[in-house]
């Protein structure tokens, strides 16, 4: 199987189901901002960290190509998808890991600025771009239906990346930078 197909040379694309799309549509925005994340986790996963952690950003990395899966879905491809929705279990997942690392952490007094070391600073990168695709994501859901939990999954693996951020530079014994009101 080539990687090329050229059916996309006209400015459109396939869905999971056949139909096709211009590929500029909300949908692609939507999928295609979770796959940016999913990629820019790649880099942190790629970087000296922990082998919990590690685990943890594969275990996450599966479930946003769960979420791609499905947001790529036509009505034809749902039925194929359909056993890749997020789960409570999933969401619980990241919850239970924020509740751990916050517990390591110094207490949060005010709010810092993205930077720190290189693994803290790609979860920071990490966790606005996960955002972003939270928005986009919701952006999609106006126009059409998506399973609850896709936008609470993100939703709680944003506040994830920027508990890890944390953790890494603490662990690191990097100190978190301020932002000054001045």
């Amino acid at each position: 199987m080539k990687i090329y197909t050229k059916t996309g040379d006209d400015g459109t694309t396939g869905l999971v189901g056949g139909s096709r799309v211009k590929k500029f549509d909300i949908r692609l925005e939507a999928y295609g901002t979770v796959d940016e994340l999913n990629a820019m986790l790649g880099v942190l996963r790629s970087m000296p960290i922990a082998e919990s952690d590690r685990s943890l950003i594969i275990e996450i990395q599966n479930k946003l190509f769960n979420i791609g899966s499905r947001l790529a879905s036509d009505e034809k491809g749902e039925a194929y998808t359909a056993n890749l929705a997020i789960t409570d279990g999933n969401i619980e997942l990241l919850e239970k890991a924020i509740d751990e690392y916050e517990r390591d952490l110094p207490e949060l007094t005010h709010f810092i600025l993205p930077g720190g070391d290189p693994t803290s600073a790609q979860c920071h990168v990490s966790r606005t771009v996960c955002r972003r695709a939270e928005r986009r994501v919701l952006e999609f859901a106006d126009e059409m239906p998506i399973h609850v939990n896709t936008v609470k999954y993100l939703n709680r693996l944003s506040d994830l990346l920027f508990v890890l951020s944390r953790k890494m530079a603490n662990e690191n014994g990097v100190a978190e930078t301020a932002w000054r009101k001045d």
